[in-house]
C-alpha cells in the first residue's frame, strides 16, 4: 500500500479511465459527482505496472467542497494530497512527495508546485519557507498535502459556500488554509514539483471581472478579514487594477466588493 492517497475532485467522469488520465501512481479516493450514489473499491494498475487501489464515491450532488470533504472523510493513509480531475501528475510524484514529508518532520502540511495553464497561476514555489497570514491566499487546493492524522485531528473541513458548483466563486481553498492556521497547522511551501493542469479545460468559475466576480470576492474577505475586509478590498482592486479594472472603475468595483461584505456578515460557513 502506497503512503500517500490522492483524493480527487470530479464531476461527470468516467472513473475507469480517470486514473490512467491522470497518470494516478498511488492509492486515491475519487468523489465523481454525477447523477447516481454508489460506492466501489478497485484494483488499478498504473503505466509503470504498479498496483494500487482506487476508491470511487459517486455522488448525487453538486459543490466542489463537498466532494473534498467526503474524500477527507474517507483518506487512511499516512498521506494525503488534494487532487483535481484535470491534474496531470508526474512520474514519480509520490517517491517525490513522501521524501519531502520524511525531510520535514516538523511540516504537518506541504504545498507543492502544480503547475497551472498560462493565466491562471497564483503561484510558483522556489524554495522552502513557513506558509503564515501573509502569503497563505495564494495558493488552490490541489498544491496541498498533509499528514492525515495531523489534518483530522484539527477538524477542518472545506466550506460548502465557495468554489465550483457552490452560491459563490472560488475561495474554499483559501478558507480552508486559513482556518488550519487558526487551528495551529504548520505549513510549509516546497519547491519541488508533481503535475501540470490541462491546457483545453475551461475555468470551472471564472467567467470574466463582472459584477458576480467582485460581490462573490466582497463575500470572502468577509470570512478572511473580518473587520479588516473593507481595507484589504479596496488594496486588491488597487494592487490588481490594470487587469481586473478596465470596463469598471475602481470605486464600482470596490462598491460590488462592499456589497458582498455585507452579505457576507448574513451567511454562515
Amino acid at each position: 500500500m502506497s503512503r500517500i492517497q490522492l483524493l480527487v475532485a470530479a464531476v461527470q467522469q468516467d472513473t475507469e479511465e480517470l486514473p490512467s488520465k491522470m497518470n494516478i501512481q498511488s492509492d486515491a479516493v475519487i468523489v465523481n459527482q454525477c447523477d447516481r450514489d454508489l460506492t466501489e473499491e478497485n484494483d488499478y494498475t498504473d503505466r509503470l505496472g504498479k498496483s494500487h487501489v482506487i476508491k470511487t464515491i459517486n455522488k448525487a450532488e453538486r459543490g466542489v467542497g463537498l466532494s473534498r470533504n467526503l474524500a477527507l472523510k474517507n483518506a487512511d493513509h499516512e498521506l494525503l494530497q488534494f487532487i483535481d480531475e484535470d491534474i496531470v501528475l508526474d512520474d514519480g510524484y509520490t517517491a517525490l512527495m513522501e521524501n519531502e514529508f520524511d525531510s520535514h518532520p516538523e511540516a504537518d502540511m506541504l504545498l507543492f508546485n502544480v503547475k497551472a495553464v498560462e493565466g491562471r497561476q497564483t503561484y510558483h514555489n522556489t524554495d522552502f519557507a513557513r506558509v503564515t497570514w501573509k502569503n497563505y491566499g495564494r495558493y488552490p487546493a490541489y498544491a496541498i498535502a498533509a499528514r492525515t492524522a495531523a489534518l483530522k485531528g484539527i477538524n477542518v473541513k472545506f466550506s460548502v459556500l465557495f468554489g465550483g458548483g457552490a452560491k459563490y466563486s472560488n475561495g474554499e481553498d483559501s478558507l480552508f488554509l486559513h482556518d488550519c492556521l487558526k487551528k495551529g497547522l504548520k505549513i510549509y511551501r516546497t519547491g519541488v514539483s508533481i503535475g501540470h493542469e490541462e491546457s483545453d479545460r475551461p475555468s470551472t468559475w471564472f467567467t470574466g471581472f463582472n459584477d458576480k466576480f467582485f460581490f462573490d470576492r466582497g463575500v470572502l474577505y468577509h470570512f478572511l478579514y473580518g473587520a479588516l475586509a473593507g481595507a484589504m478590498s479596496l488594496r486588491f482592486l488597487l494592487v490588481h487594477r490594470d487587469e481586473m479594472c478596465r470596463e469598471k472603475s475602481v470605486w464600482q468595483c470596490y462598491r460590488l466588493m462592499k456589497k458582498g461584505i455585507r452579505q457576507g456578515r448574513l451567511e454562515r460557513l
